[in-house]
């Protein structure tokens, strides 16, 4: 059994689990922790709680320390370099000619590493503009590709709903969509109909599936338990 809290690093990010037993912790501070990534600062979305080991991913990273008030300033001036960082690699994006796009960046807390995430069709080599960026900024650098669906979450947007993407809103992570719920809850398999902003099958597909599978199964459905439609899951893990 471990005390432990649950962090988030991104208003609808993953969930992750750290130790934190010797630490009076409450649900919304802010906190300082250590990841395979370096240290970095999160927020508690999961009150303290004593889980079992196989409710979690071990080893455990610790909570180092709540957040104090240069902790917070420390946050909000990398959040302010971020963009700067942006627009600079936009620039030298365009300045090598690759054929990649820009779509996010994210400082480590302790300014250990700067990452930028892109979109592209194919592989792209960006080993000079690696260069060309460790030579400016003087730390590590890495760019990660991401698919479609990330794409989404990090730029957001409006859905055919009308609402904000659930991805931008509150879904932690992507879980399998397939052709197959839709058929079930008797939806127009029309792509334009059933396909989100990204062009990947709509997330709230997923959401209804469970009772419509235990309506055909002539299964008891239970909405407030593990046959009910929760979009949010409280994700198990220690890293970022």
């Amino acid at each position: 059994m471990a005390w432990v809290v649950g962090v988030r690093f991104k208003p609808a990010g993953k969930v992750y689990y750290f130790e934190a037993e010797d630490i009076d912790i409450d649900a919304g501070d802010s906190v300082i922790v250590e990841t395979i990534r370096g240290i970095e600062y999160g927020k508690v979305v999961i009150e303290k709680r004593n889980l079992s080991e196989d409710q979690l991913v071990l080893p455990l990273k610790k909570v180092i320390r709540k957040a104090n008030d240069e902790d917070e300033k420390n946050f909000k001036l990398n959040s302010e370099k971020q963009k700067e960082a942006l627009d600079i690699c936009r620039h030298k994006v365009k300045q090598h000619n690759l054929p990649m796009r820009l779509i996010d960046v994210e400082y480590t807390f302790d300014m250990g590493k700067i990452i930028f995430y892109f979109t592209a069709e194919g592989r792209v080599d960006f080993r000079d503009l690696v260069k060309d960026l460790a030579a400016i900024f003087k730390t590590r650098i890495e760019l990660r590709q991401i698919g479609v669906r990330d794409e989404a979450k990090m730029v957001g947007g409006i859905g055919g709903c009308g609402r904000v993407l659930c991805c931008k809103k509150f879904l932690g992570e992507f879980e399998p969509v397939s052709i197959k719920m839709a058929k079930e809850q008797n939806l127009s398999l029309n792509p334009t109909k059933i396909s989100g902003t990204c062009g990947r099958l709509m997330c709230c597909l997923k959401y209804e599936s469970e009772v419509y599978e235990c309506k055909k199964n002539g299964e008891e459905i239970d909405l407030n338990g593990e046959n009910g439609s929760g979009a949010e899951t409280d994700n198990k893990g220690a890293d970022s």
